[in-house]
C-alpha cells in the first residue's frame, strides 16, 4: 500500500477522491502519534479525523475504506462533551451505508457505560465487583449503606480512573456528596462499588487486537493512585508504573475466556482489566475499547500494540478494497 497520512481537523469530509484509507475517528491528538508512526511503518494509508465538529450529507455515500473509532469515555474531561453524540451520528450513517467500522455503534455504547461493561462481564460468567448504579444524587447516601466500608465511587462514563474515590466510612461519604468537591458524572450515573483488596499492589490489563491477545501489562498501584492511563502523555510523578507481565500468555485460561467474550460481542480492539484479590478472587472490572499503550512496555514487548493495530486494519482495508 502507498504510505499516506491525511488529516481532516476542520471542515472534514469523506469524499472518495484519492482511494480507500483507514479513517481514524477521535478527539484527542495527544494520543495519536504512536498510531500514526505504526501506520507509516506498515505503509497503511490513513486519514485522521478529529471529530470536534463538521457536518454530514446523509444522502451521500461515504468514501470506501475502513473506519476505526477512537472515541474515549473521558472526552468530556477535555472539553469535548459532544463528541460522543457526534460519533453516534457518524457511525449510524457509515453503518447504514454498509461501511466496515471497527469499534462501531454497539462498541461505542460499551465504551461510555461501565454499567454495560459490568453486564457483559457478568453475562459471560466472570467475577465482577459488587456494584450499585445510582441515578442522580438523592439516593446516594441510602444506597451506600448497602456496601460495607471501605467502598469506592466511579462515574459510569469515566476513563483513566478519573472521579474514582475511596471512602472508609459512610459519614465521610455523606460529607463528600454534600460538599462542592462532589463531581457530577457526565451522564448523571454514579457507581458505588465494593473495595477490592489486592493480594499484591498491582492490577493487570490484557490487550487484544483483532480479538486476539497481544500482551498483558502490570500496573503498579502501590502509590494508591486510580490514574491508570497508560499513555506517555498521562504520566505524572505519582502515576503508577507499567511493566510487561510475561507470565500471562495467550494460553492463559482467563485470556481464552476474554477472547471468547470479545469474539461473541464483536469487539475487535480492547484492553480488559482485572485484579487478583487477597481472598483469592480474580475480578474483572473494566473493558477499554479505546486502548492506549505505554512506551516503557512497548519497548520490551515481543509485539507492538499500535503495530498490531496497523497490520490488522491494513488487512481489513485490503479485504475491503478487493471486495
Amino acid at each position: 500500500m502507498t504510505e499516506t497520512v491525511d488529516r481532516a481537523r476542520t471542515g472534514w469530509s469523506f469524499a472518495a477522491d484519492d482511494g480507500p484509507k483507514v479513517h481514524v475517528i477521535h478527539e484527542n491528538p495527544e494520543w495519536f502519534p504512536p498510531f500514526e508512526a505504526a501506520f507509516r511503518a506498515a505503509g497503511v494509508p490513513l486519514q485522521e479525523v478529529l471529530l470536534l465538529g463538521g457536518s454530514l450529507d446523509l444522502d451521500a455515500e461515504p468514501a470506501p475504506g475502513v473506519y476505526w473509532s477512537r472515541l474515549s469515555a473521558s472526552a468530556h474531561t477535555r472539553g469535548n462533551g459532544r463528541t460522543k453524540e457526534f460519533t453516534r451520528a457518524l457511525f449510524a450513517w457509515l453503518e447504514g451505508w454498509g461501511r466496515r467500522v471497527v469499534g462501531g455503534s454497539h462498541v461505542i455504547e460499551l465504551e461510555v457505560s461501565k454499567v454495560a461493561q459490568h453486564a457483559l462481564l457478568r453475562r459471560h460468567g466472570l467475577d465482577v465487583p459488587r456494584t450499585l448504579a445510582v441515578f442522580g444524587r438523592e439516593d446516594l447516601s441510602s444506597r451506600a449503606r448497602e456496601l460495607a466500608p471501605p467502598f469506592i465511587t466511579k462515574h459510569n462514563q469515566g476513563g483513566k480512573g478519573l472521579g474514582v474515590r475511596r471512602f472508609d466510612t459512610h459519614e465521610e461519604f455523606d460529607a463528600h456528596i454534600a460538599s462542592p468537591e462532589f463531581e457530577e458524572p457526565a451522564d448523571g450515573i454514579t457507581l458505588l462499588q465494593e473495595f477490592l483488596r489486592s493480594a499484591e499492589p498491582f492490577i493487570t490489563r490484557a490487550e487484544f487486537v483483532g480479538g486476539r491477545f497481544v500482551y498483558a501489562v502490570r500496573v503498579d498501584t502501590s502509590a494508591g493512585s486510580f490514574e491508570l492511563c497508560p499513555a506517555d502523555v498521562c504520566e505524572v510523578p505519582s502515576a503508577p508504573a507499567f511493566s510487561l507481565r510475561e507470565e500471562i500468555t495467550a494460553g492463559h485460561p482467563l485470556v481464552r475466556r476474554y477472547e471468547e467474550l470479545l469474539r461473541e460481542s464483536g469487539i475487535e480492539i480492547a484492553g480488559i482489566e482485572f485484579l487478583e484479590t487477597a481472598d483469592g478472587r480474580t475480578v474483572t472490572y473494566d473493558i477499554n475499547t479505546n486502548t492506549n499503550y505505554n512506551p516503557a512496555v512497548e519497548a520490551v514487548a515481543p509485539v507492538s500494540g499500535p503495530g498490531a493495530i496497523a497490520r490488522y486494519l491494513g488487512e481489513l482495508l485490503q479485504a475491503e478494497t478487493a471486495r
